[in-house]
């Protein structure tokens, strides 16, 4: 049914003048401030933001991390006075005729966004490859402010997905980390005989999980410090589980494999140590898939990937034409949401969100800010 007039006016009634955002200033300088509500133009819409995850990579941007803000060997891409999050479900409350029908939305429509706002005219754009685009510009990074805030603009070269209102807020914006999974397992080319292993039981390795699962290979082994966060990735489709923390990965893989090793592995921790371990649990001509957003360098010896093994080495980044499947797995109800959804925050404690993704006890598991939650 089609939005009325009236309908539009008292949704946009409802929309204040101020609210209230997070600004990143820089590194471990991010603050809580009123701002003015953004008023969107005739090819904008504007979104009442209900959750916004807070990943791996939102954390390692707040600490300074050289992916985001530069070193010697690449200049910055992260750009201060930006409000982070970019994994966020919302409301359209305002938005013109155009920009409406452009996204084959209506006022009142639940919505998640893709990340990337891709420009549309470099040659990865031109290709179809838009999850590459040139200039990159990113909700919560760079030129487009993201959902740590009670309104977010989307703007017309955004990439919008309808997201069914029965889901919970958090839910529904697991989709953006689902389907960053969901691409990586994509990269795997995953046969049906394949044992697959996969690294790290957060967010993304449990998506990777029951991405895997869906493949139907021989075996989905799960790997992980944590035998809470192993027991979940059971309830993902991991048939295996091994805690590296207690046993020799590589050797348990080996003896399941006839001494051969892992068909395929993918690499969702962002702790420079999986990727080693990675290359040694696999068979010679296997498959690695790396995902993670690293803190700090990674050394490995890559004689293993050449002459020793003569590996497939692939990387991962977004989650291009996996959005529909990732909002169709969560909308389905196969995952245990409840139990991968640990932890909601309303807004004017998105510090004590930033210092639980952080806190290496591994007391969470996916950690999101409700910008409408009491405060």
């Amino acid at each position: 049914m089609s939005t009325t007039y009236e309908e539009q006016a008292a949704t946009e009634a409802l929309v204040p003048a101020v609210m209230q955002a997070v600004i990143c200033h820089g590194p471990e300088n991010y603050t809580l401030e009123e701002v003015a509500t953004p008023v969107p133009t005739e090819d904008e819409l504007l979104m009442k933001v209900e959750a916004v995850g807070v990943c791996a990579s939102d954390l390692k941007c707040y600490h300074g991390a050289a992916k985001f803000w530069g070193d010697e060997n690449r200049p910055a891409w992260a750009q201060k006075e930006v409000t982070p999050g970019h994994e966020f479900v919302g409301t359209i409350v305002r938005g013109g005729t155009a920009a409406l029908a452009h996204h084959g939305l209506e006022l009142g429509d639940r919505v998640a966004c893709e990340q990337i706002v891709p420009c549309e005219e470099c040659r990865y754009c031109q290709r179809g490859q838009y999850w590459m685009c040139g200039p990159h510009d990113m909700f919560g990074f760079r030129n487009y402010n993201g959902a740590m805030a009670d309104y977010l603009v989307v703007p017309i070269n955004a990439r919008a997905h309808k997201v069914s209102k029965e889901l919970a807020p958090q839910h529904a914006a697991f989709a953006e980390p689902l389907s960053c999974s969901l691409h990586a397992v994509e990269r795997a080319n995953i046969q049906f005989n394949d044992v697959v292993v996969i690294a790290g039981c957060g967010p993304i390795g449990l998506g990777m999980i029951a991405g895997a699962k869906a493949k139907s290979p021989l075996k989905v082994v799960a790997l992980d410090m944590s035998d809470d966060k192993l027991a979940l990735a059971r309830k993902c489709g991991a048939d295996v589980v091994i805690n590296v923390g207690r046993e020799d990965a590589v050797q348990l893989v080996k003896d399941m494999t006839d001494g051969y090793g892992a068909d395929v592995y993918i690499e969702g921790t962002g702790h420079p140590s999986a990727v080693g371990q990675g290359l040694n649990l696999l068979r010679k001509l296997g498959t690695y898939v790396e995902y993670s957003v690293f803190g700090s360098d990674v050394s490995v010896d890559w004689s293993i990937i050449s002459d020793d093994k003569e590996l497939d080495v692939r990387g991962a980044h977004l989650g291009p034409h996996c959005w529909p499947a990732a909002i169709k797995m969560i909308e389905s109800g196969i995952l245990p949401m409840d139990e991968i959804c640990t932890n909601q925050f309303p807004l004017d404690r998105f510090q004590d969100a930033l210092d639980l993704v952080g806190d290496t006890a591994g007391a969470s598991v996916k950690v999101s800010i409700l910008p409408g939650a009491a405060r």
